[in-house]
Parts: C-alpha cells; sequence; structure tokens
C-alpha cells in the first residue's frame, strides 16, 4: 500500500497546486486583487484623516492640494470639501465616510465621493476572488475524483458482468499505464475472471464428454434389450453384454464422483492417516510388472527410503496407480517403464517414465484435463479421467505434478508430495 498512498499523496498535491495556479492565472487575467474591497476602504480612510489633518493645520489650500493629487492617483480617492454654516451641525458627530473639521473659525465637511464606474465594478472585485477559489476547486475536485474513482467505476462494472455470466470481461486494459495497488487489483480481477471462464468451458465439457461417455453404454444396453425382446432365447449371451456394459457405467460414475470431490473445495469426509508411501509404491509396483509380463515389458522401482506422511490412503493410491498404469498402457513392447522415489527435503519426489509414443509439447497442459486423452491414446479405452484425478489428489495433499516429454520419445511425469497435507485437512 506504500506506493499508492505516494500516488495518492502526488495527485491530491499536484491537484492543489494547479487548482491554485488556475486561481491566480484567473485573477491575473481579469486583474483584480484579492480582498480588494478591503483594501480600497482603508485606503479610503486613510486618505481621508490626511485630507482632514492637512485642512486642521495648514489650512483648505493644501487639503484641496491632497484631494486633487488624490483623484489622480493609480487608485483614485474622490473627495470633496464643503463649509458647515450652521454651529450646531459642526458640533455633531460626523456621518460614515465624512469628517467635520474646525480651522480657525471656520468648519469644513469631508466626505467621501462616489466613483462613476457603476455597482457593477465595486461587486465584481468582492466575488471574483471567491468565484475563481470555486471554480479551481471544482475543476480540482472532478479530476481528483475521476482519476480515484474511475478504476472503482471499473471494478464495479467488471464485477457486475461476472454477476450476470459474462467472464469474458476484463479491466486491465481501462486503468491506464497505471502501476500501482489499483492497477494489481484490476490484474487480479482479470485473473479470476479467466479462471471464472475457464472453469465455465470445463464445466460445460465436462458436461457433453460425460453424456457422451454415458451415451454409448447406453445405447449398447438398448441395444441388448432389442435384442432380447425379439429372441428371448439369447438371454445368456446378452447378459453379459448387458453386465458389462452396467460395470463400465459404474465405474465412469466412480471416477466422476471421485473427481467431483477432490475438485470441491470444502473437501469433506476426506481424511488423512499416517502411512508410508514408499510401501504404497511398492505394492503398485509390483501389481503392474506383473501385469506387463504378458508384453514383456519390465517395470522398475529405484526406491528411496521410508517416506511417512500424513496422507489419505485411497486417494494417493489411486494417484500413483493411475500413473504408472498409464506408462505400462502406453509404453511400447519389450520396453521399460521407470519408477524411481526420492526424498529430499522432506518432501517426495516420484518420477514415471515410458517409452511410448509421447504426447506432443502442445498437449501436455492438457492431459490433466478431465476427459483428456490425447492422439498418442487411440481407442485404448478409459474415461480420461486418471491424470486428472492423480492431478486433483496430489494437489489436495499439498503436491505438484508435472509431465514432459523425453527427447527420444516418451513421456515423464513427475510428482512431488509433502509430509503433511496442507493446512485445513481433517486428520
Amino acid at each position: 500500500m506504500r506506493r499508492l498512498f505516494w500516488k495518492f499523496f502526488a495527485v491530491i498535491w499536484l491537484t492543489l497546486t494547479g487548482s491554485i495556479a488556475v486561481l491566480i492565472t484567473v485573477l491575473a487575467f481579469l486583474q483584480v486583487v484579492p480582498f480588494s474591497r478591503e483594501v480600497e476602504q482603508g485606503q479610503q480612510t486613510l486618505t481621508l484623516d490626511v485630507a482632514a489633518r492637512l485642512l486642521e493645520k495648514q489650512g483648505l489650500g493644501a487639503a484641496e492640494a491632497f484631494i486633487s493629487e488624490a483623484a489622480r492617483a493609480s487608485t483614485p480617492v474622490l473627495l470633496a470639501v464643503s463649509s458647515v454654516s450652521s454651529s450646531g451641525e459642526c458640533t455633531q458627530a460626523p456621518a460614515e465616510g465624512t469628517r467635520i473639521v474646525r480651522n480657525g473659525d471656520l468648519c469644513y465637511r469631508i466626505a467621501l465621493r462616489e466613483r462613476g464606474d457603476g455597482p457593477f465594478s465595486r461587486i465584481l472585485p468582492r466575488f471574483v476572488p471567491w468565484l475563481s477559489a470555486f471554480l479551481a476547486a471544482a475543476i480540482a475536485a472532478y479530476l481528483l475524483a475521476r482519476y480515484l474513482l474511475g478504476p472503482v467505476e471499473h471494478l464495479r462494472g467488471g464485477l457486475s458482468a461476472l454477476a450476470a455470466g459474462r467472464f469474458h470481461v476484463r479491466i486491465g486494459d481501462r486503468v491506464g499505464g497505471r502501476r500501482d495497488e489499483v492497477a494489481a487489483l484490476a490484474h487480479d480481477f482479470d485473473v479470476s475472471a479467466a479462471r471464472l471462464e475457464e472453469m465455465q468451458k470445463v464445466q460445460q465439457r465436462l458436461f457433453h464428454d460425460v453424456s457422451h461417455e454415458l451415451r454409448s453404454p447406453l445405447s449398447r444396453l438398448r441395444a441388448a434389450i432389442g435384442v432380447l425382446e425379439q429372441n428371448p432365447a439369447k438371454l445368456d449371451a446378452v447378459m453379459g453384454r448387458m453386465v458389462r456394459e452396467i460395470e463400465r457405467i459404474d465405474g465412469l460414475v466412480g471416477e466422476i464422483l471421485t473427481l467431483a470431490r477432490l475438485t470441491d473445495q470444502s473437501k469433506d469426509g476426506l481424511e488423512v492417516q499416517t502411512l508410508d508411501v514408499i510401501d504404497i509404491l511398492d505394492d503398485i509396483v509390483a501389481d503392474a510388472a506383473f501385469e506387463a509380463q504378458s508384453r514383456d515389458i519390465r517395470v522398475t522401482h529405484d526406491r528411496a527410503g521410508a517416506f511417512v506422511a500424513e496422507v489419505n490412503g485411497e486417494l494417493i493410491y489411486r494417484a500413483i496407480e493411475n500413473v504408472v498404469r498409464n506408462a505400462v498402457k502406453y509404453t511400447a513392447d519389450h520396453t521399460q517403464v521407470s519408477v524411481i522415489s526420492k526424498v529430499e527435503n522432506d518432501r517426495l519426489r516420484i518420477t514415471i517414465s515410458d517409452q511410448g509414443q509421447g504426447v506432443p509439447a502442445s498437449e501436455l497442459g492438457q492431459i490433466f484435463h478431465p476427459f483428456s486423452r490425447g492422439e498418442a491414446a487411440g481407442t485404448t479405452g478409459g474415461y480420461g479421467l486418471g491424470l486428472a484425478i492423480t492431478k486433483q489428489a496430489i494437489e489436495w495433499h499439498g503436491g505438484t505434478v508435472e509431465a514432459s516429454s523425453g527427447t527420444a520419445g516418451g513421456l515423464t511425469i513427475v510428482m512431488e508430495l509433502p509430509k503433511a497435507p496442507r493446512s485445513g485437512v481433517s486428520a
């Protein structure tokens, strides 16, 4: 917040400085002196007092000469001298703007005369400084409010768009060249909007893929029922097909529920146990090696020592098993699948490499998406949910999953797992 503080300070300071400059410019253009009316009144009072003193001490001639010079000054003061005939009036208190002066046996009145420039010229100097200050303050307030509240309006519009389901809206390009917390907030909004847009697309794609995956076994079940309706004698032959299709649907629904449970931010119902992950890895490698013998594939494990961690055993087993089985499935016959486990800085690093066709670099970021099989998968079966479950399960434990292609082909997946899951997970 320090950068934003100094930016606000600079904006307010420059705005106030600019408003003062506008005020001075307006006053200079109109040739108006601030508080000129008060200055003029003080000058008139002083001139009136001097004229009265001259009349009293030096006589009528000196006073008239001074009055004549005062009328020709750059800021003229007009005075009038008249004799007072009544002795009673000479002893009365003078009215405002007048002086009663006695010189010998004679009595005189000195009074201010109104200038002939009209009332507007006398009123204008009073209000021009205040009008100028009001105008300058209004301009400064408008510019300041526009600068400070403009991004808030953009953010409000963006949030309204998100609330309406328009996740394509971005506001980062509307904050100009700002490099402060406001720009960072706009950037975070854009990132959040992009994430929401991506999640919406994933959800739509998930609905489409689930519908597609369920349609095929349901169609085959419908066909089997049709066969039975036409020829009930084929019950035994068709029953096996129906059981397989039902098992396929059940397996797909189970995978989807597992993925949904992992993507749920609340993670209700997922508990952890204290287990040795290396023992789990050994069991998975042993099972995979036994099944791979039919294709003359060797599954090796360069194992680390014990790695006792707080994990959800079922999720970790499925996460690692999905990767190992994929490696065995897609590696070439008469090749090898390498599994390397290593403990570094209280984190277990598992590297699984195969010698299959690999995955193009453009598809590496997609293989962890639900129902993503890639071109190399062909028609080998599966739902395309295994690696998605792996990624969610490992990240739920606070770990990471990365995929890369080897220079000679094949795919390498690296999983890292901490000893304890992230905070907020029930034990």
